[in-house]
């Protein structure tokens, strides 16, 4: 016991200094900023400025913007901006909240089945659903009840293999489940042939231009996943220890975990319902933050739900603008970054391994 507490007062020495969260939410603004600024119409700084001015009814301020720039500040990059911080806060929460949990640095987001089924809950929406019905209204719907169901059913498998016991078993349950999915999602994209190009433009991911109506929607899921797993993140700094020192201490490891791993992937299952599947977000935060504060699990959430935000809108950002007017998926520019940031973590967990 006596070289448990060392450890256990370290981990909670490690607080969230005020220089680390000022540069968090310095970049989210700055992300957001760019977010509205970048555009086939050029509104300019100060138009934005009195216009949000004029929003918070600051006295004297008007806005000096037309009707229709307003209209596409508030109506179209606006949301667009919000629903990016949103999904890339919440992706990136999730990331670190499996990594802590799971005490596996290479753990992502979509690590239960998430992703996988998601994406069959949409592709049977696709391939089945009255055209009519295919919108906006009805996909996200199917594709948050396709990645519950993955969730669902990851957790009974795992929980049938002795999941009480050891972290791991959640993880090769999950692993099964998404080959599963996967498998079943392609038996039906063969058999509807004609749906490829709806679907993979889906499963690629991007930010939709739906309005305020979609950040609306997820802003419940992601903001009571996050309120959870950051009421949590002092036992995240424990569980990362190790299941046996945790319990030493009083915590309720079994209970515990599956609150956080609920929270998490709801948080998930709502961002890639809306915006399909965003890779490496959950990846690429976590580790860049680790790597330029060296912060344990405590200061590392509330970072990771921040600076994930700013990542993911100035990555719409080039979605949008790099080959205008056309769009490139989003998933595809975050897996340009992704890729190689993933490859570098796979390298340095090994050295540290080794």
């Amino acid at each position: 016991m006596a070289t448990v507490a060392p450890t256990v007062a370290d981990v909670r020495a490690r607080g969230l200094a005020p220089l680390w969260i000022g540069a968090a939410l310095v970049f989210l603004a700055g992300a957001v900023l760019i977010g509205v600024l970048v555009g086939p119409v050029d509104l300019g700084l100060g138009p934005i400025l009195s216009s949000v001015g004029a929003r918070l009814h600051v006295p004297g301020v008007t806005s000096s913007l037309s009707p229709t720039e307003n209209a596409i500040l508030w109506e179209i990059r606006m949301p667009r901006v919000v629903l990016a911080a949103l999904v890339g806060g919440m992706l990136a929460l999730s990331g670190a909240t499996y990594q802590g949990v799971f005490r596996n640095p290479l753990a992502d987001p979509y690590l239960l089945g998430v992703a996988a089924g998601a994406g069959l809950g949409a592709t049977l929406a696709i391939a089945y659903l009255p055209e009519g019905l295919r919108g906006q209204q009805a996909l996200p719907v199917a594709a948050f009840l396709g990645g519950a169901c993955a969730v669902v059913l990851t957790y009974s498998v795992g929980r049938s293999a002795g999941l009480g016991r050891n972290a791991a078993t959640l993880v090769l349950a999950g692993v099964t489940v998404a080959s599963f999915f996967t498998a079943l999602q392609t038996f039906v994209q063969q058999e509807n042939s004609d749906t490829l190009q709806q679907v993979y433009t889906w499963i690629l991911g991007s930010i939709p231009n739906s309005g305020w109506s979609d950040v609306l929607l997820i802003l419940p899921y992601v903001a009571l996943a996050s309120v959870v797993i950051l009421s949590h993140r002092r036992v995240v700094d424990v569980l990362s220890l190790g299941d046996e020192e945790a319990e030493s201490l009083g915590v309720d490891v079994r209970r515990v975990r599956l609150v956080l791993v609920v929270a998490a992937t709801v948080g998930t299952a709502a961002a890639v319902a809306f915006c399909g599947l965003i890779g490496f977000v959950g990846i690429i935060v976590p580790h860049a933050i680790r790597m330029l504060s060296g912060v344990g699990y405590r200061a590392l959430l509330p970072l990771a739900l921040i600076v994930g935000g700013g990542f993911l809108v100035l990555a719409d950002v080039i979605a949008r603008t790099a080959l205008a007017p056309e769009e490139i998926p989003l998933g595809i520019v975050t897996a340009f970054f992704g890729a190689p940031f993933f490859a570098l973590v796979l390298r340095t967990t090994r050295g540290g391994a080794g």
